[in-house]
């Protein structure tokens, strides 16, 4: 028993010690630190008030791609609840922390996406996309969203984990596929035997997907659906380099109807050398702001 607990300590210190070593010089804020910048802010778009948040001179903040003062947020007045479903991506290294979370103006549900960069304990830069309807993000499957996924929150062992650089490019061989091939499998991206893929809540692909024919098995389902959409924009957002997750922002640039273009948040949960999921939320947006604005704000 002796140790067992010695070497449970042993691990601990190891992921502490990670941890402090990944974040970059002047960083204040550490992984629970950046999760709870997350749920202050939800709980001020709750309480309509967002003036108790503790930001920087320089805090810039995005609504749906257009940039405006935090006070003008159409959300702060219009959520009311917050849901059971919120998954978390923490990137320590980057002083990032970005959330899927389902969200309510009364009563109705809304898939939102927030992004919140912190420098010495303050907010810098905020992001947020909200997806209320089919209509505006192709899928909207409220029922799929009741919790986050028992796969994407499994926290691997250390030995399982990649190396930051090894987890992108796992995740990159997801937008290679889509760009230039008719399979993942052409491209070799190393999705696991049971991966799936989640969006806006709805099962697309792995093992208990109905959605098509051959879509249960992620590696060799057709995509030759996306080469009508053009090239694609891609950008690395968060790595969660403790729980195996990168979280892709991807974007295409074909105009469909009415000048819009769709808009993905992707994350890929990464262990053992193989991506196990695949969870989404998407939006279609003016192809004018397939970026979001946050060129920028590109993470590796």
């Amino acid at each position: 028993m002796k140790r067992t607990i010695v070497g449970l300590l042993l691990v601990g210190c190891a992921w502490e010690g990670a941890a402090n070593a990944a974040q970059p010089a002047g960083a204040t804020c550490d992984r629970e630190c950046l999760r709870g910048k997350v749920t202050q802010l939800l709980y001020a778009l709750v309480k309509h008030d967002v003036s108790g948040l503790a930001v920087a001179d320089t805090l810039r903040v995005t609504e749906d791609a257009v940039e405006k003062p935090l006070a003008q947020v159409g959300l702060v007045g219009t959520v009311t609840r917050l849901r059971g479903f919120r998954q978390d991506i923490i990137d320590e290294r980057a002083g990032v922390a970005v959330a899927h979370v389902v969200v309510e103006e009364t009563g109705a549900p809304v898939l939102l996406v927030v992004r919140l960069k912190v420098l010495a304990d303050k907010l810098t830069e905020i992001e947020l996309v909200a997806t209320r309807s089919r209509a505006e993000g192709l899928i909207f499957n409220i029922d799929g969203l009741s919790a986050p996924s028992a796969v994407m929150n499994y926290a691997p062992r250390p030995e399982q984990l990649a190396t930051r650089d090894e987890a992108i490019k796992a995740a990159l061989h997801y937008p290679e596929g889509l760009n230039a091939a008719k399979t993942f499998a052409a491209v070799n991206a190393p999705f696991a035997s049971d991966a799936y893929r989640y969006e806006n809540g709805q099962v697309m692909a792995g093992p208990d997907c109905k959605f098509a024919p051959g879509c249960q098995n992620i590696s060799t389902q057709s995509l030759t659906i996306f080469q009508r959409l053009g090239d694609l924009q891609t950008r690395v957002i968060a790595v969660d380099e403790r729980m195996g997750i990168v979280l892709l922002r991807m974007a295409w640039g074909v105009r469909e109807r009415g000048g819009d273009q769709l808009t993905v948040w992707e994350a890929f949960k990464v262990y053992d050398r193989q991506i196990h999921a695949v969870e989404a939320f998407m939006r279609i947006l003016p192809i004018e702001k397939r970026n979001g604005g946050w060129q920028e704000a590109a993470t590796k």
